[in-house]
């Protein structure tokens, strides 16, 4: 009885869209606002206003717009959209060493007080959200790889091709 169980819920499959897949993705776009808002509401003298920022600015925009992209993707079990899942989950990981890192070792002087670019709470908080966020995208792209080569495999033994999005 199992074995047909497993059968009915991979025939499903054809039918229905993988929204885990999809919502994660939502999920790791929640929290890089959640990162964007944490590190851009903090206005430290003129520490922030350089090229990094800008180009960091650019890259959220970038991140928001790929993961959208792969959660539709992934949605139709389209593998290749779970490759891109993995590099931005990477990059989240990758980020943390960027700008977090930097701000919050350094220091500045406003009205000759030196002052932490950013606590170590705040700090934590932006470690915390860009982990989040990698890990839903990661686990987004393992489990839309598994789902759609499930599906592939199916869809081969039954002699149907697999639909192209």
């Amino acid at each position: 009885m199992k074995d047909q169980d497993k059968a009915t819920r991979v025939d499903r499959m054809r039918y229905i869209k993988n929204k885990f897949s999809s919502n994660l993705c939502l999920l790791a776009i929640l929290f890089d606002v959640f990162y964007f808002v944490c590190i851009y509401k903090s206005d430290v003298s003129t520490y922030y206003y350089t090229i990094m920022i800008g180009a960091s600015i650019v890259y959220n925009l970038v991140f928001m717009l790929a993961a959208f992209l792969s959660s539709e993707g992934v949605k139709t079990y389209s593998e290749k959209y779970c490759y891109v899942l993995i590099f931005l989950g990477v990059m989240q990981f990758v980020r943390i060493f960027i700008i977090p890192l930097r701000a919050s070792t350094a220091v500045v002087t406003v009205a000759k007080v030196e002052q932490v670019v950013m606590g170590s709470g705040q700090f934590a908080k932006c470690v915390v959200y860009l982990c989040i966020s990698g890990v839903c995208c990661l686990l987004a792209a393992g489990v839309g790889i598994v789902r759609s080569r499930t599906l592939k495999a199916y869809l081969a033994t039954l002699g149907e091709e697999v639909r192209r999005d």
